[in-house]
């Protein structure tokens, strides 16, 4: 009856354009399930102050700080963006619908006006904005549109590829018009928030200039800002646009306020806090505990040029830690890589080296509703029960947590686990060294800065004492982006946060696909048919909790597998700034908000 049914519906959209019509769906902004906080009408986000004065400049430390930049093109694999040209803070690129900060997954009408489509239909139409223009002052085209997101598909980042899998082609009806159509078998939820935020680029440029080839020329944009002075490795300033034709649209009323906005580059820590203490940057946001804990007394703080501040940060946290490169064979065995887990003491470390200002991470979604907690709920049991046989028992119990030491630093009772699980899984120890089949167990930790080198170092030596030669090596940053590209590591750390309407982006980090993917996040290397088909089940999912309750069961499976050894998060920014900036009353939940709602005194 269903079949005989959905034929006849079939029937009907197709030989009755009234039927057709009375289906199609006229919206002013998109989200997953269809909530939006926002009218059609809003004037204005809640989290701006519409009366901000424009002017005044913010020069702030590279949220890539230690690190340097070669290139203006930050959606491919070559060269190291700069800030300023990608996520998060994308200044200079304009996209068909922007996000809101205060939903989980909104986003509103920017370059496009509308869009139209069937709900859970294997289409979407933009209606493009009449004065929507580049910097040249040449429309914005469907053509551009439609040509960008073939550059992304066939040319950009490999996790461009992923995400955009399902997304069969995008084509001009007309020149404000344009469509996607969707896989037809591929689930449709979130897609339409997936096309309508993808950056807009210039046919006409990158038809004359190779999209492939990082490079420091100024493209052709249309955001907000344009790129001003270039001192490579250095900074980067962005200017703001008086012509800027979006400029007086709901979504960027209050927003870029600063004439000028600056980012400072450092090689490392010690330099990047001197120029805040020294005047030479405006805004620091601290992620060392150390200095936060031990540094933050300087003169210009005890007398009230400089303000410290903490504030909330509700996303989700994420996933910090050491990640393992399964696609090895020493750490093949979940034994071996929960043995070397085994050897990090945290508690020592956060009491002894961070001033107690972390948490322990547990889980892949740290902070995020769809964190697993306790023994599995019923909805997650029943998406778990047809793998028992291929999965440990264990994961219909408690979700793995990490055990904790007594802070001391001797984690006695950790390393006789861990010894136990070694010699288990084949690593037998022979006059202290740890040896399998002949070949001793060597690990490196790749690093292309110092900064973690007080942290690295003690669980190194915890490591040693399990018979294994673990070293720590540093190199420099072009190296080490080629190395981590190209899976060519043994330990290396990274920091991952996914927003809370997780989509098609949970195949760059988990998929087995993503795996065999240079370039990839999938860093752990995880191909595991169980993790893939509840990635499915996410991505499917028609509603927030049942979204939620296949979140969960991934959380513990990706927990199971020991694929990484959780660190730390805290569920606050730590900042500092030159006192010389106001900002609203309100601030976005799920973003910082400073370059884009702040503005000078």
């Amino acid at each position: 009856m269903r079949g005989a049914g959905a034929a006849l519906i079939a029937a009907v959209l197709a030989f009755s354009p009234a039927a057709f019509a009375d289906a199609v769906q006229t919206q002013y902004g998109l989200s997953a399930f269809g909530d939006l906080k926002y009218d059609r009408d809003f004037k204005h986000f809640d989290y701006v102050n519409p009366d901000a004065p424009k002017g005044g400049s913010i020069r702030t430390i590279s949220i890539l700080s230690g690190q340097t930049f070669d290139s203006l093109n930050g959606y491919i694999l070559k060269g190291d963006p700069a800030d300023g040209v990608t996520d998060p803070y994308n200044l200079i690129f304009d996209r068909l619908m922007v996000p809101a900060h205060d939903e989980p997954d909104a986003v509103y009408p920017l370059v496009a006006t509308h869009a139209e489509f069937i709900p859970g239909g294997e289409w979407i139409i933009f209606q493009l904005h009449e004065k929507a223009a580049f910097t040249d002052g040449s429309p914005i085209t469907a053509e551009d549109v439609a040509y960008s997101f073939e550059l992304l598909k066939d040319k950009g980042h490999p996790a461009y590829r992923l995400s955009l899998r399902d997304i069969e082609k995008a084509e001009a009806l007309s020149a404000d018009r344009v469509k996607y159509t969707f896989r037809e078998d591929a689930p449709k939820r979130d897609l339409p928030m997936v096309v309508a935020t993808l950056p807009i680029f210039s046919k006409a440029y990158y038809s004359d200039n190779d999209f492939t080839e990082s490079s420091l020329d100024i493209p052709l944009s249309s955001g907000p800002y344009k790129v001003g002075k270039i001192d490579r490795n250095l900074s980067i300033t962005y200017e703001r646009r008086e012509d800027y034709w979006g400029k007086d649209l709901p979504v960027n009323i209050g927003r870029w306020n600063f004439d000028k906005i600056t980012f400072e580059y450092f090689r490392d820590q010690e330099a990047a806090f001197e120029a805040l203490t020294a005047g030479k940057v405006d805004l620091r946001e601290e992620f060392s505990s150390k200095f936060w804990g031990t540094r933050y007394d300087f003169p210009a703080l005890k007398n009230g040029d400089v303000v410290k501040d903490t504030i909330p940060d509700e996303r989700p946290a994420g996933t910090q830690g050491y990640w393992f490169n399964t696609r090895r064979d020493k750490f093949a065995d979940p034994r071996v890589r929960e043995a070397i887990g085994l050897a990090f003491d945290f508690e020592w470390s956060n009491k002894t080296l961070f001033y107690d200002l972390y948490n322990r991470t547990d889980s892949f979604f740290e902070n995020a509703p769809f964190e697993a907690k306790g023994e599995p709920t019923d909805g997650e049991a029943k998406l778990l029960e047809p793998f028992r046989e291929t999965v440990n028992n264990r994961i219909f119990g408690g979700a793995y947590i990490p055990p904790k030491t007594d802070g001391t630093g001797r984690n006695r009772r950790n390393l006789r686990k861990a010894m136990k699980l070694l010699d288990d899984a084949g690593w037998k120890l022979v006059e202290g060294k740890r040896v399998k089949d002949g070949e001793r167990f060597e690990i490196e930790f790749l690093d292309d800065s110092s900064s973690f080198a007080r942290i690295t170092g003690p669980y190194i030596e915890n490591i040693k004492k399990l018979g294994i030669d673990a070293r720590m090596r540093e190199v420099d940053r072009p190296q080490y982006q080629r190395r981590v590209e190209a899976f060519d590591f043994d330990i290396v750390t990274a920091r991952f946060s996914l927003s809370l309407t997780p989509g098609p982006e949970l195949f760059n980090f988990f998929s087995s696909e993503a795996a065999d993917s240079d370039g990839s996040f999938n860093l752990a290397g995880i191909k595991d048919p169980i993790v893939d088909s509840l990635i499915e089940t996410v991505i499917a999912a028609d509603n927030r909790d049942d979204m939620e309750t296949a979140l969960r069961a991934l959380d513990r499976v990706l927990r199971d597998g020991r694929y990484w050894v959780p660190q730390w998060s805290k569920a606050s920014h730590t900042l500092a700034w030159w006192d010389r900036f106001e900002r609203p009353k309100i601030k976005p939940a799920y973003a910082r908000g400073i370059l884009e709602t702040w503005w000078a005194k």
